[in-house]
């Protein structure tokens, strides 16, 4: 969050917009293989080292860990000028239509395939904290009776790595794989978690399996490829039944035992707040916005953000000092009152770490339960319900993960537990604030994310989106809807107007148009989500003050909106 109105954060170079767009082809006369149908790909599990294989530069290696399927996958590092790129020439037969497939994880990582006599294809991802099939089709020309596949990172990006690759079509007569039989029943379902609108569930792998489906009350729920799922989008305090099968190429299994997993009362932390929620920033300072008391906040605020704690001498430590002179006189007993105040009236007010300027630092055990320590000590002098973390210079998702446990164990299960991380902080699971998120999901409120002072991004379908506009807002709040928080665990965080950020800022019905793709499916524009999320938790901004100074605009459009949502 800026504390100088205007002044945009670091620039931000995000190369995104450089990378090759994933093509979506249809091929005509491609339909289900056929009986003599085969994997063409030799060694595609990297069972016998690079056997079949080459790599540029000596980029890849095979490891033990981490592997989909067998006991041994591909690591590949990109330097340099070179980006990982490994290749097999594989034997196919002319005019015919293969499926092209591998699980890919960690960096980017690219699939595909060249002289193929017709249209050459590839396809990829960014990076993934867990395994991800990349798969499209090619067919070979008149005459083609070889083509090489092939995966690739991308420069100066992280290793990726990649495991049962299949070329699987018409038998080339190259000596491919086996065709795989359908995998045995998945064993040891059980609950691992539960929210008020969330189930997680995990079991056992199976051998030869490549993904599995889970079923709700005899509905498939989701598709994975790892060991464990979190089916969303459900009622609270309800029961459900759960049951999985394993799959490959040759089909699905036998269902599983099933299991009963019942819903919570409420979601994450953070009891007694609406269904849908705005947050926004109350700033201890002026910086040219209107200078306000608490009680002089928009009552269509539901989470007030008091911005913000200061870090001490002692590592992982705060404080809070209200700005009295700044702020026009305002006392500590007036601010105790008014926080009491919009407590009565059913608000909650929370106490914001970090800010565009803040330097807390969590890195360790011993700063972690500073952290914990001050942080409850402030609630209790101030009567705050919560913390709301902004730390926007970077975070330890291990030590972070530990203080905010830390404080959710003293303050019992009401606290109010909010973030409002970058959006280059939220691209990726394996992103450190993401991991956090994840890692505390059981007492965390809500995610507001800023999409704003931010370069072009990725959504969750691999295009590159612009800040400024629906499709910004609604493709990568997709991430985090699919990567693992709930739906009431997500928010849309924007600036109340122009002068409250370098830039980002568009008008409430930009916002409310947003709100309306992603939980009605209605308003989209050009990226429309596969799947509606109802249980959305709303949207934040930045700041009541700069909301106050263009006349309460934002929040008299947004407010409203977001607490009529279904």
């Amino acid at each position: 969050m800026d504390r100088v109105p205007g002044t945009p954060r670091r620039t931000r170079r995000f190369w995104a917009g450089a990378l090759v767009s994933a093509l979506a082809l249809t091929f005509a006369g491609a339909g289900q293989a056929s009986a003599a149908d085969v994997n063409n790909a030799r060694n595609a599990g990297f069972e016998a080292g690079l056997g079949d294989w080459t790599c540029s530069a000596n980029s890849g290696t095979t490891v033990s860990s981490p592997v989909h399927g067998g006991t041994a996958a591909l690591r590949a590092t990109p330097s340099g000028q070179d980006n990982a790129r490994c290749s097999q020439t594989v034997a196919v037969r002319p005019n015919s239509t293969y499926r092209l497939s591998a699980w890919v994880q960690g960096g980017y990582a690219y699939l595909g395939v060249t002289g193929t006599g017709t249209t050459d294809v590839s396809t990829w991802t960014p990076d993934s904290g867990g395994w991800k099939q990349l798969s499209t089709s090619f067919t070979t020309g008149s005459s083609t009776t070889s083509v090489t596949v092939y995966t690739h990172g991308w420069y100066g990006q992280p290793a990726y790595y990649a495991d049962d690759f299949s070329v699987f079509g018409p038998d080339g007569g190259g000596g491919g794989e086996p065709e795989p039989t359908i995998p045995g029943t998945p064993g040891g379902l059980g609950v691992s978690g539960t929210t008020s609108s969330s189930v997680s569930l995990a079991w056992n792998p199976v051998p030869g399996a490549t993904g599995y489906t889970v079923y709700r009350d005899g509905t498939r729920a989701t598709a994975v490829s790892g060991t464990s799922a979190t089916v969303t989008g459900l009622a609270a305090a309800t029961s459900y039944s759960f049951r999985v099968a394993a799959t490959n190429a040759a089909g699905e299994s036998p269902k599983s035992a099933a299991v009963t997993a019942r819903t919570k009362e409420s979601g994450g932390g953070g009891g007694g707040l609406p269904r849908h929620a705005v947050t926004g920033y109350w700033q201890n300072f002026d910086n040219g916005a209107a200078v306000q008391r608490i009680s002089d906040v928009s009552a269509q605020y539901d989470i007030i953000a008091v911005a913000f704690a200061d870090a001490t001498g002692t590592p992982g430590a705060v404080t809070f000092t209200l700005d009295t002179a700044g702020l026009d006189g305002y006392t500590v007993d007036q601010f105790k009152a008014d926080v009491r105040a919009k407590q009565a009236a059913g608000k909650k007010v929370v106490i914001s770490v970090g800010g565009e300027k803040g330097t807390v630092s969590v890195n360790d055990s011993a700063s972690a339960t500073a952290f914990a320590n001050s942080v409850y000590a402030l609630m209790r002098e101030y009567g705050f319900d919560g913390v709301d973390i902004d730390l926007e210079n970077g975070l330890d998702a291990t030590y972070m993960t530990q203080a905010l446990r830390a404080l959710s164990a003293k303050a019992g299960p009401s606290m109010i537990l909010t973030m409002a991380p970058q959006t280059i902080d939220m691209q990726s699971t394996s992103n450190s604030y993401f991991k956090t998120a994840l890692n505390v999901k059981d007492i965390l409120t809500v995610v507001n994310m800023q999409y704003y002072n931010s370069g072009s991004m990725l959504g969750c379908d691999g295009k590159v989106y612009g800040q400024g506009s629906v499709d910004f807002l609604t493709a990568l709040a997709c991430i985090q809807l699919e990567g693992g928080l709930d739906p009431s665990q997500v928010g849309l965080g924007l600036p109340a107007s122009p002068r409250g950020a370098g830039s980002g800022h568009v008008s409430p019905t930009v916002v409310n148009n947003a709100l309306d793709c992603l939980t009605k499916g209605t308003n989209c524009g050009t990226f429309k989500p596969s799947r509606t999320y109802p249980d959305l938790r709303g949207a934040m901004t930045w700041s009541t003050n700069w909301d106050a100074t263009a006349g309460n605009a934002w929040s008299d459009a947004v407010g409203p909106h977001v607490h009529a949502l279904p």
